[in-house]
């Protein structure tokens, strides 16, 4: 008898990796790589690692998520949240593996006072936003058995991140200056690896399917 496939968990290290290494224990054996261990802006490197773990299924939470940055970055940005994707679909489908994959509200224009609906139409204003929409249409393209988790602002004790940023600066000054031409819901890290977990039980069960959902 065959040992279980494990769960290959990618972006161990950041915000919400680290969580969904807690959260993925009770499904199975999880094998967790950082960015040392697995480096999405080398191809032949996913490859080569997906091929030898021979996981039943993908949970990919890395990305290259410096806004900013991806304005001038863009060769790296592309690499990570286009390129990598779809390379983790094609592979995944070659060995009968399922992905989970985490893209974010910025595939959206910000227009409107409604919460973004799963069906609604995409329309990136940044390059952040447009790398990761590549991604998602890259995985669907790919013929793999895929989820696909949009969701926003997440925050955690780890790493850096808005809500940190606030009440480190709260604690040393008097006022803050804050932008107010952006709205979002900050959201855990450690609810969206757990609600990650129970959807990946109910995956399974219900035999895989493909889709997008937004979770935040």
């Amino acid at each position: 008898m065959s040992a279980p496939r494990p769960i290959l968990l990618t972006g161990a290290n950041g915000q919400l990796g680290w969580e969904l290494h807690r959260a993925l224990q009770p499904l199975g054996e999880v094998v967790a790589l950082n960015r040392a261990a697995l480096d999405l802006a080398q191809p032949d490197q996913i490859r080569a690692r997906i091929r030898e773990l021979r996981p039943s299924l993908v949970v990919n939470p890395a990305a290259f998520t410096a806004v900013d940055r991806a304005e001038t970055e863009t060769e790296l940005a592309r690499a990570v949240n286009s390129d990598a994707p779809g390379i983790l679909a094609e592979t995944c489908r070659a060995i009968g593996a399922a992905l989970l994959h985490y893209s974010t509200d910025y595939v959206f224009d910000g227009r409107g006072s409604a919460p973004w609906r799963e069906d609604d139409a995409p329309n990136p204003v940044n390059a952040y936003g447009a790398t990761k929409l590549a991604g998602e249409r890259a995985i669907a393209q790919s013929d793999c058995e895929y989820l696909i988790v949009r969701t926003s602002w997440v925050y955690s004790l780890r790493g850096a991140n808005f809500l940190k940023t606030i009440v480190r600066l709260a604690q040393t000054r008097d006022s803050l200056r804050i932008v107010d031409d952006q709205v979002g819901a900050p959201t855990s890290a450690s609810f969206l690896a757990d609600l990650s977990a129970q959807m990946i039980g109910r995956w399974r069960r219900s035999g895989g399917s493909a889709g997008v959902l937004h979770a935040a």
